[in-house]
């Protein structure tokens, strides 16, 4: 089997590493705020329109809609030089997973209305799923949609809503046949942040950080184009969607450059008059997270290259979600130890080893686990769709 990338393939990943370093500010650690300030997100919008113009956010998207056609693969390797390089901006949950929905269930006006906004970076999403009692059986949500005739009307609430407080749209989930078993009364829409009766409140991690919101909809009242999709069958074209959301390279990327990190530093730092690099234990430990590294990213390549066979991945995305999701985990747990005490400092102070960036991430890694799917339910995905255990 032969992993190599093809030639063009390869001088495409070039391309992107050199636009990165030639836009980012040089030398580049991301942003010491991985949830971004107002400051951090005006550059991160900023350099999205750079890489809109060059029709990077949405590659492999067909050219009427906004995108160059280019294969799978391609996508990849820019998701991975991005995830890899810690560049801000993109597209988020547009390009990610609306997009990609809207192609397969989305009306031609909504198509030619919302796909090549997204594909210019001109607008942002936000994603309505969860809500306080629905978060892994998402299908007991109660948030209700009322046909009143000329309209639709929203009442609900929503948590755990990742940059709602600045997205200009919302993709939302809601229940529109209360009398229906619960799988087969949700339907999905579309509808603008403005709209009156939405409220976001912020929800502030462990990390002291703001990225998460509350919304709550109070008589939300949006046109009857805002449905997306057949009425009552939004359940599967949810299904579909965190399939997408599930898949990608950036788990992988960002885990690799993450341990390349740690094993500078042990080559670099002395405990006990030695080196950490001489140390056999942690030695082991690296090795073993080389590995599983490796693995987490063969597991995406696998997705991509279903893709680009015309094949919808479903219990793969649980894979690599899972896979990558709890690496993240392990990953930071062993830099906080590697770290020692020093590892416990937080970005800004002097003595923070690696910028304070484990510590941080070590907070925010607790959630990988539960977002975009718990990995109880993914399991339950990976055990039901791919090994066939009954339910």
């Amino acid at each position: 089997m032969d992993f190599r990338f093809t030639e063009q393939e390869e001088a495409f990943r070039e391309e992107v590493r050199t636009l990165l370093k030639r836009e980012l500010p040089q030398p580049w650690y991301g942003f010491d705020n991985e949830e971004g300030d107002d400051r951090e997100w005006a550059f991160g919008r900023e350099f999205t329109k750079k890489l809109a113009d060059r029709g990077w956010l949405t590659l492999a998207w067909p050219k009427e809609y906004g995108g160059q056609g280019r294969s799978h693969m391609e996508q990849l390797i820019y998701n991975e030089e991005m995830a890899y390089n810690r560049a801000p901006g993109g597209g988020g949950h547009g390009v990610a997973w609306v997009g990609p929905a809207l192609m397969l269930y989305g009306t031609e006006e909504q198509k030619r209305f919302y796909l090549p906004k997204i594909s210019s970076g001109e607008i942002v999403f936000c994603t309505l799923y969860s809500e306080p009692g629905a978060g892994s059986d998402l299908a007991s949500l109660q948030t209700k949609v009322v046909d009143v005739g000329d309209s639709w009307v929203i009442n609900g609430q929503k948590i755990f809503n990742s940059g709602a407080h600045r997205s200009d749209y919302a993709w939302l989930a809601a229940r529109t046949d209360p009398d229906a078993p619960k799988h087969r009364g949700i339907s999905t829409f579309i509808f603008d942040m403005k709209t009156p009766g939405v409220t976001v409140r912020p929800l502030y991690n462990m990390a002291n950080a703001h990225y998460f919101n509350e919304v709550f909809l109070d008589d939300v009242r949006v046109p009857k184009d805002t449905l997306v999709g057949q009425l009552n069958r939004g359940w599967y074209q949810v299904a579909v969607a965190l399939d997408f959301e599930r898949s990608g390279i950036g788990r992988a990327a960002s885990a690799r450059r993450t341990l390349e990190e740690l094993t500078v530093y042990a080559k670099e730092a002395k405990r006990n008059g030695r080196y950490l690099a001489e140390d056999p234990t942690i030695r082991r430990q690296l090795g073993e997270l080389t590995t599983q590294v490796e693995m987490c990213r063969l597991l995406s390549y696998r997705i991509a290259w279903m893709q680009s066979q015309g094949m919808v991945p479903n219990y793969e995305t649980s894979m690599a979600k899972v896979f990558g999701s709890e690496l993240g985990q392990r990953l930071v747990s062993f830099g906080m130890q590697l770290l020692g005490l020093y590892g416990q400092l937080p970005e800004g102070n002097k003595w923070a080893p690696l910028r304070g960036r484990i510590e941080r991430s070590y907070m925010t890694s607790v959630s990988a686990t539960i977002a975009a799917g718990t990995s109880e339910i993914n399991r339950n995905v990976i055990a039901t769709r791919g090994l066939g255990l009954p339910r």
